[in-house]
């Protein structure tokens, strides 16, 4: 059976060979030291998930991010950060990433978000062939067979995580989910999740799909438990 291939970069030359420690015990592993090799190393290699950092030599790891981002919306994209400000967590996940990693880290941890992120990746766009293929609600149409959303006919640009969160919710009419359970649900891994990257991702979906995205129709907050969908305005 044929490896799933990771892309590490990193300019730091000790955290990159220990992430590659380990990770190539599982997956094939790729490895640059700058934005410059990282795109040519994504282009030549195709990797199933990259692992980034956001300062890098060359190009930022936020300019690769949005580069890959125009050829391939899918692929996992982790950032990995010594930025723990929720600003910098906004600005990384707005460029196109899925999740941001924190340094310092535990390799145990990478290992365990790279492997959650792979099974999502897999069944990201699976879905019940009981639900309807086409959903409407008002002024937005989700499409369930091609994920795409188009609002007042015109379609609405999400990344694959937003995506994910926002049919998931979608499925789930007027149920509320903790920041908790979406997390479980949509990256799969309860124990390790930096929940604040939910948030970012449910202010990013409102800017897009809301009219008002500071008093939104679709996305609710529920203060003190958390987030639910609402078909009707």
């Amino acid at each position: 059976m044929k490896k799933e291939t990771i892309l590490i970069v990193e300019d730091d030359a000790d955290i990159r060979h220990l992430i590659q420690l380990y990770l190539e015990r599982e997956y094939h592993v790729i490895m640059a030291e700058d934005g410059k090799k990282a795109l040519e190393r994504f282009n030549s290699s195709k990797p199933d998930l990259i692992l980034l950092d956001i300062l890098l030599p060359e190009i930022s790891g936020l300019d690769v991010c949005r580069e890959i981002r125009t050829v391939n919306e899918k692929i996992p994209i982790l950032f990995l950060s010594s930025r723990s400000e929720y600003e910098d967590r906004i600005l990384g996940l707005d460029s196109g990433a899925d999740d941001y990693i924190i340094k310092p880290f535990d390799p145990g941890e990478v290992l365990a978000r790279v492997k959650a992120h792979l099974r999502r990746k897999e069944i990201a766009f699976r879905h019940s062939n009981e639900k309807a293929s086409i959903m409407n609600f008002g002024e937005l149409v989700l499409n369930m067979d091609n994920y795409t959303v188009l609002r007042n006919g015109e379609h609405v640009h999400l990344y694959a995580k937003e995506i994910q969160l926002l049919f998931f919710l979608v499925q789930h009419p007027n149920q509320v989910f903790s920041i908790e359970q979406l997390y479980d649900r949509i990256w799969g891994e309860d124990k390790l999740g930096d929940y604040k990257t939910i948030k970012v991702h449910i202010s990013n979906i409102r800017k897009k799909l809301e009219e008002n995205p500071a008093q939104p129709d679709y996305i609710l907050t529920v203060r003190g438990f958390g987030y639910k969908f609402s078909p009707e305005r």
